[in-house]
């Protein structure tokens, strides 16, 4: 048959194996990219225990950023840190950065000093505690290792009560609260 001018050829439908092997590239790209992102990237935390409310409560899921870490980036004063709990490593702890590497922090009726300098903390939203661990002796934070304290300081044990967390067990710090999504915040 002679086809005329304006004419299209007819459509060739791919075959049902086709279609199949474009799914299951499609689902392996997808499934290589999202654990390369996992490992590499970021990844989800969910919010266990009262030790950074109000900021973080119970139930509520955060983003780490892990890229500061895979390029030598330390963690900086202020920044919310996900780590692997010094006594047991098994299980991940949430908590803020006071002192770094060097630095001598003491704790006296509540409030923080780092290298003998009150530390100026109006920028959280601290509970200070009063009662449970009002104050810390006056310690060098070892090479390596960062001091670091909850929010709720009455509800959060911490450095004060373990000692310092090794920089090999930082995971990341935490940039996004994402859940639930009308709490929405940027953290850092």
């Amino acid at each position: 048959m002679e086809r005329t001018y304006g004419e299209t050829a007819p459509e060739s439908r791919p075959s049902f194996w086709a279609i199949v092997w474009d799914w299951t590239k499609t689902l392996v790209l997808c499934a290589v990219i999202a654990l390369t992102l996992r490992a590499f990237v970021m990844e989800s935390y969910t919010i266990d225990g009262a030790c950074m409310e109000p900021l973080l409560e119970t139930g509520q899921r955060v983003f780490i950023f892990k890229i500061p870490r895979l390029l030598d980036r330390d963690p900086a004063r202020g920044d919310i840190i996900v780590f692997r709990y010094p006594l047991d490593t098994s299980r991940d702890y949430i908590k803020r950065v006071i002192a770094l590497p060097g630095e001598t922090v003491a704790i006296r009726r509540g409030q923080v000093y780092i290298n003998g300098q009150e530390l100026d903390q109006s920028a959280w939203p601290v509970t200070v505690d009063l009662h449970r661990y009002p104050d810390y002796p006056e310690r060098e934070v070892p090479e390596g290792h960062y001091f670091v304290l909850g929010d709720n300081r009455p509800e959060s044990e911490d450095s004060r009560v373990w000692g310092f967390v090794p920089e090999d067990n930082v995971k990341g710090k935490a940039f996004l609260l994402y859940w639930p999504i009308w709490r929405l915040a940027w953290l850092g």
